[in-house]
């Protein structure tokens, strides 16, 4: 089993920037407005919101509730933490969260807001099931699912990305999938019972598999062949079959996995994303 065992999502994680240079923990400190009623969790997409009316001053950072719609400008950073005075102390309280309603008149925001971070995220399938990203998808555009609420005792945001049920669609969405996180991948193996046909494959699921794992195979020269593909619907330990969301591809040309093969399925419960041109702040001339 790969270590360590990721058990839920957790928001956005920053990694490194695009081009494989180092992320050295720059973020901008922005302020939250005195009394702001809304929960914002370590991980979190937040906005910088602009001045709309008198009762609705801008300059304040906000919680986003970023999901499926490719509206520009939904985004400036990734919260990770914030500060502020209590006001019934007097001391200086550093916060893995925002609490709703703070009553402080100097809370700021650490925020990562460089558009070319590339985040580290737990994939889901709804809510805070677990699911799994997949060779298929790198490249593809993805959505996220806004869990609003996080875990008041970690702090920690449950936003997650979400797994799709069929082949990645290639309109706008808020996130584009980079790469997978092979840390916690953990990989199973079955024998094909018959050959695959189409979208089904052949083969008994040697454990409960979620919707997402990526699917490959043992080619008769030794070497396990991607075949691109992907589940888009979970598989019960002992299922018979399994959907895959398209026929796989070998070199160029639709094929069968053949009877007999020696199918490999593995769950990458983590990947590597980039919030989208546009979609970041910084990079578009549309209001919030």
């Amino acid at each position: 089993m790969a270590y360590p065992l990721v058990d839920g999502p957790y928001g956005l994680k920053p990694v490194n920037l695009i081009g494989g240079q180092v992320f050295a923990g720059s973020t901008r400190e922005l302020p939250i407005q005195y009394g702001y009623a809304t929960n914002i969790f370590y991980g979190d997409f937040v906005k910088l919101v602009p001045y709309a009316s008198a009762s609705a001053p801008g300059g304040f950072i906000q919680r986003a509730a970023v999901a499926t719609a490719a509206t520009a400008n939904q985004v400036t950073g990734i919260f990770l933490g914030c500060s502020y005075t209590n006001v019934a102390t007097g001391q200086k309280v550093f916060s893995q969260y925002y609490p709703a309603s703070t009553l402080a008149g100097d809370i700021v925001a650490v925020v990562c807001d460089d558009p070319d971070t590339v985040f580290k995220a737990a994939v889901c399938s709804s809510g805070v099931l677990m699911a799994s990203g997949a060779k298929g998808m790198v490249g593809a555009n993805l959505s996220m699912i806004n869990n609003a609420t996080g875990n008041t005792r970690s702090g920690t945001s449950r936003n997650a990305v979400f797994a799709p049920t069929a082949t990645p669609v290639t309109t706008a969405l808020p996130l584009r999938c980079v790469g997978l996180v092979p840390e916690t991948a953990i990989s199973y193996t079955a024998l094909a019972t018959a050959d695959s046909s189409s979208t089904t494959v052949n083969a008994v699921a040697p454990a409960a598999l979620p919707i997402g794992t990526s699917v490959a195979y043992v080619a008769a020269n030794g070497q396990i062949i991607e075949t691109g593909t992907f589940l888009t619907a979970a598989a019960t330990a002992g299922a018979a079959t399994q959907t895959i969301n398209v026929q796989p591809v070998v070199l160029g040309a639709n094929t069968n996995i053949p009877s007999g093969a020696t199918i490999v399925f593995t769950v990458y419960p983590e990947i590597l994303v980039k919030v989208n041109l546009l979609i970041h702040g910084y990079y578009s001339s549309t209001a919030v």
